[in-house]
C-alpha cells in the first residue's frame, strides 16, 4: 500500500480514494461517507489498449483525466473525464471522441460494488459478517442498498444518462461513433447516508479569506496554493461551525488534538475555524466516567466516528477520549483566538467548558504537578495518549519502553500555556484572585518542569517521565515544541536550539521524532526517527518566539522544499528520517495526504 499514488477527493464528509488511474479497484480505495465505505468498486474498462495520459485534480473535489487509444502515431479514440465530488455523492462525465478516420464502435464497462464496510474494516482492523450487496435496477437507476445491524438504511444509487446492459455488477454502455463525432456519458452516484449535510463555504470565498500573502518562488507558490485548497477541502461543516478533518484517507473525522493544532496554525487567516472547532469540542466534552471510551468530566475528546462498529459499541469512538493533550490545547487555542479577535463573549460562552477542562487537568496531574496518561484497559484503547501515539514511541536510552503513568514533556508545555491562558481570562473577566492562582500554577509548573526534565548531558529535555519518575533520556522532537509554548527558560533556549539542529536531530527536511543513534531509532517508523512536518513547524514557531528567526526561516525553507518534491505538492503526514540528499525524502508508504495540520503549517510558517 502506497497512499502517495492515490487520487483523493473530498467534500464535507464524503471522500473518494482511487488508484493512479482514477479507478476504485480494491485495498483502501472507495467512496466513503461518515466512516462507511459505500463503494469498494467503481472502475471503468475503456477498451483494450486505452491508456491514461492525463490525471489532474485542479482542486480537491475534482478529477480531470484524458484516456486515449493510440494506433500508429496517432490517437484514434479520446475519452475526456471529469469527476466532481459533492457532499452527497459524485458526478462522473465522460466525453468520447472518435479522432480517427473510420467509424468506431466503443463499449465502456463500469464495474460497481458496495461492501458498506466500516472504516476500521477497510483498514483491516475488524470485520463484520455481511451478505453480498447486489446491484439492483430501480427504474432507470441502479442501487446498492444495505441495512446495518443497528437498523441504519444506507444506499448508493447510480443514475446513468444512457441505458446500459447489465450483467452481475457491470454496466455496459455501447456507442457507435462516426469520424470526429463526440458523445457524452454521465453517471451520477447519490449516497443515502447518515447525518445531515450543511452548506459549505465556497472555494472562492475561502481562498479570498486568506488576504494578501507573500509571493513565493514558483515551486513554493504551487505548494502554498495546494495547501490553501486542501484546507478548504478538509473542512467538515457542522452545526457548531467549520471543523477540520485530520486527513485522508484514514482520518476524515473529528480529532481533538489535530483540529486544535491545525486551527491554531490557521490563525489569523480563518479564525472562524478555531471558533467552530472549539464549539464542537465543547459540545462533546466529557461529562461522566467511562473506562471503555476513556471519558471523564471536563476531558476533551480524541476522536469521533460514525461507522457501524462504533454504533454497535464494538469500538469506543463514540467519541473516544484517550488523549492527554487535547484538553490543555483546548484552553490554549481559545486564548490564542481571544488574543487575535478580542472576543470576550466567546470566552464567556465557553467558560463552563474551559473551567471544566482546567478541573480535569489539575485532577489528572500527579502530586508533582505533571499531567500524565496511563494506557487504557479497554480494547482499542491507545497505549500512548500523547501526540506520538504509537505503542513503541516512549522509550528509554536502552530501548526499554516507558511503563506506568507517563508525563510527556510537550504536554507539560501545553498545560503551562493553558494555565497562563486561564490567568488572562480571569483577569479580563475582572476576577484578579483567580487570575493570581493560575499565574502561580503556571510558574510552579515551569520551575518544576525544568528541574525534572532538563538533561544537561544531552542539552535537551527528556521526552517524558515514566511511572517511576525516571526521565526518558533520548534526543527527541518534543523538546522543540516546548519553545512553542514558552515553558523553556530564556537562558536555556540557546543550548536547546543548538541541540535541535545537531546531526542527531536535524535531517535537513525537519527534526527527527527520535534522534539518530538512539536504540529505537528507525528512520522509516511512525514515531521513532521519522520527520513529521507539523511537529517541525511548531518547533519553528517556538524558535521565532525566542528570537531565533534565522533558524525558523531554515525550517520554513526545508518544509516548503519537502512539499515541492512531492508530485501532488503536499506535505505528507510524515517522511523517513534519513539525511537530506539531492533526492526527495524517502516516503512513509501509508502516510496520509492531505493532512490538515501539515497544510495549515505551510500557512503558519509564513507568519513567523
Amino acid at each position: 500500500m502506497d497512499l502517495s499514488k492515490n487520487v483523493v477527493l473530498k467534500e464535507n464528509y464524503t471522500f473518494f480514494v482511487a488508484d493512479a488511474a482514477g479507478q476504485v479497484v480494491g485495498g483502501e480505495h472507495g467512496l466513503y461517507n461518515r466512516d462507511t465505505r459505500f463503494l469498494n468498486r467503481y472502475s471503468w474498462s475503456l477498451g483494450e489498449g486505452v491508456q491514461a495520459l492525463v490525471m489532474h485534480t485542479p482542486r480537491p473535489d475534482t478529477l480531470e483525466a484524458h484516456y486515449a487509444l493510440i494506433e500508429g502515431p496517432s490517437q484514434v479514440l479520446g475519452i475526456r473525464r471529469r469527476l466532481v465530488l459533492t457532499a452527497g455523492g459524485l458526478t462522473d462525465c465522460l466525453e468520447l471522441e472518435n479522432t480517427g478516420p473510420e467509424p468506431r464502435t466503443v463499449t465502456l464497462n463500469l464495474t460497481v460494488g458496495g461492501d458498506f464496510a466500516d472504516m476500521f474494516e477497510a483498514r483491516g482492523w475488524d470485520s463484520l459478517e455481511r451478505a453480498p450487496t447486489p446491484l439492483t435496477q430501480e427504474g432507470e437507476a441502479f442501487a446498492l442498498r444495505y441495512r446495518a445491524r443497528d437498523g441504519a438504511e444506507l444506499a448508493a444509487v447510480l443514475h446513468p444518462s444512457q441505458t446500459p446492459t447489465v450483467t452481475q455488477g457491470e454496466l455496459a454502455f455501447a456507442f457507435t461513433l462516426a469520424p470526429k463525432e463526440k458523445r457524452q456519458l454521465d453517471v451520477t452516484v447519490t449516497l443515502q447516508a447518515l447525518g445531515k449535510d450543511r452548506p459549505g463555504t465556497e472555494y472562492e470565498a475561502w481562498l479570498a479569506g486568506f488576504g494578501p500573502l507573500p509571493r513565493l518562488s514558483e515551486r513554493h507558490q504551487e505548494v502554498l496554493v495546494q495547501a490553501q485548497q486542501d484546507l478548504r477541502a478538509l473542512l467538515l461543516f457542522t452545526e457548531h461551525g467549520p471543523f477540520l478533518a485530520a486527513g485522508i484517507p484514514w482520518y476524515v473525522a473529528a480529532f481533538g488534538r489535530d483540529a486544535l493544532l491545525a486551527a491554531s496554525m490557521l490563525l489569523p487567516h480563518h479564525p472562524v475555524v478555531a471558533g467552530g472547532v472549539l464549539r464542537y469540542l465543547a459540545a462533546h466534552q466529557g461529562r461522566k466516567h467511562d473506562p471503555f471510551t476513556a471519558e471523564a468530566p471536563g476531558k476533551i475528546m480524541h476522536e469521533l466516528r460514525y461507522g457501524e462498529l462504533t454504533r454497535l459499541g464494538q469500538v469506543p469512538y463514540s467519541p473516544y477520549y484517550g488523549t492527554v493533550d487535547a484538553t490543555p490545547l483546548f484552553v490554549m487555542v481559545l486564548h490564542q483566538l481571544y488574543k487575535l479577535t478580542g472576543d470576550l463573549e466567546l470566552v464567556r460562552e465557553l467558560r463552563p467548558h474551559w473551567e471544566a477542562a482546567l478541573t480535569w487537568m489539575t485532577g489528572a496531574a500527579d502530586a508533582d504537578g505533571f499531567l500524565e496518561f496511563t494506557a487504557g484497559d479497554a480494547e482499542r484503547s491507545l497505549t500512548v495518549q500523547s501526540w506520538k501515539d504509537s505503542f513503541d514511541s516512549m522509550s528509554h536510552r536502552d530501548g526499554r519502553l516507558a511503563t506506568g503513568a507517563v508525563a510527556g514533556s510537550e504536554v507539560q508545555g501545553y498545560a503551562y500555556a493553558a494555565y497562563l491562558a486561564a490567568a488572562d481570562f480571569y483577569a479580563e473577566l475582572g476576577e484578579p484572585g483567580r487570575a493570581a492562582r493560575w499565574h502561580t500554577e503556571a510558574d510552579t509548573l515551569k520551575t518544576a518542569f525544568h528541574k525534572a526534565f532538563w538533561l544537561p548531558e544531552l542539552q535537551t529535555y527528556a521526552m517524558a517521565l515514566d511511572g517511576d519518575k525516571k526521565p526518558l533520556e533520548v534526543h527527541n522532537s518534543n523538546a522543540g515544541q516546548l519553545l512553542w509554548t514558552g515553558v523553556v527558560p530564556e537562558q536555556t533556549a540557546p543550548e536547546l536550539v543548538q541541540t535541535l539542529f545537531s546531526d542527531a536531530n536535524w535531517s535537513g527536511w525537519g527534526v527527527r521524532t527520535l534522534g539518530a543513534g538512539e536504540v529505537r531509532y528507525n528512520p522509516v517508523s511512525y514515531h521513532n526517527g521519522s520527520v513529521w512536518p507539523h511537529d517541525t513547524a511548531l518547533i519553528a514557531g517556538g524558535l521565532a518566539r525566542y528570537g531565533f528567526h534565522e533558524e525558523a526561516a531554515r525550517i520554513r525553507e526545508a518544509l516548503y522544499d519537502l512539499a515541492a518534491t512531492q508530485a501532488d505538492h503536499r506535505l505528507p503526514e510524515l517522511v523517513a528520517g534519513y539525511e537530506r540528499s539531492d533526492a526527495p525524502p524517502v516516503p512513509y508508504p501509508v502516510a496520509c495526504r492531505p493532512q490538515a495540520w501539515d497544510a495549515a503549517a505551510l500557512l503558519y510558517l509564513l507568519t513567523l
